[in-house]
């Protein structure tokens, strides 16, 4: 047996054992119980949403008004790489059924979720407001509420008691804005309105 021989074979295994493990996929593995929240990379750099790690189930992300599959249609849409902060802000604003302020809203996260930031709500917030996701109403005070919104509906009817917001139909107001156009001899191309008053329900409690 020749020793030099030995181990020059020797050098050679590890040296093939080190390539394969160097370009072996690196292949990342979600458990059932959690989803890690990744860095946000943006305009080609990366930042962290928060200044830690937010550990957030993947279980009971389920929406009553807006599935996941849609949140990631519109988010994708608006140019937005998917992340589980942005899906868990959209999926809790658009369970609500009033509108919240961006405070409201991230104590209700925190619920479920008690190590996401405030910044990464109000940012995914006016994002999705951006996006058309979401609209942003003023409230008494100078506060802004928000509500998710589907991407046909720009107009509501917003109650100043209770916060619920409503849809008003196109058709609607289609009549008063080709009114404006032709008092005014412009053309609208789109408009967002909002009607701010007391809700039924909200008059009779009242009465």
């Amino acid at each position: 047996m020749d020793p030099a021989g030995d181990a020059v074979g020797t050098h050679a295994l590890r040296a093939r054992r080190a390539i394969a493990i160097a370009t072996r996929p690196r292949t990342r593995v979600a458990s059932a119980e959690t989803m890690a929240i990744s860095p946000v990379i943006e305009n080609g750099s990366q930042t962290m949403a928060d200044e830690t790690e937010c550990q957030i189930p993947a279980a009971g992300l389920i929406l009553a008004h807006m599935s996941t599959s849609s949140i990631d249609t519109r988010l994708a849409a608006g140019g937005r790489r998917r992340t589980a902060q942005r899906v868990v802000v959209a999926e809790a604003l658009a369970s609500a059924k009033r509108a919240l302020s961006a405070q409201e809203l991230y104590e209700r996260i925190r619920e479920t979720h008690p190590t996401i930031g405030r910044a990464t709500v109000y940012r995914a917030l006016e994002q999705q407001v951006e996006d058309r996701m979401a609209s942003r109403f003023e409230r008494e005070g100078h506060v802004s509420a928000y509500i998710a919104c589907d991407a046909e509906h720009h107009h509501h009817l917003v109650c100043t008691n209770c916060q619920r917001v409503d849809d008003v139909a196109e058709d609607v107001v289609a009549p008063m804005l080709a009114a404006v156009g032709r008092r005014h001899d412009f053309a609208v191309d789109h408009a967002a309105l909002d009607f701010y008053g007391l809700c039924a329900r909200c008059r009779s409690r009242r009465r």
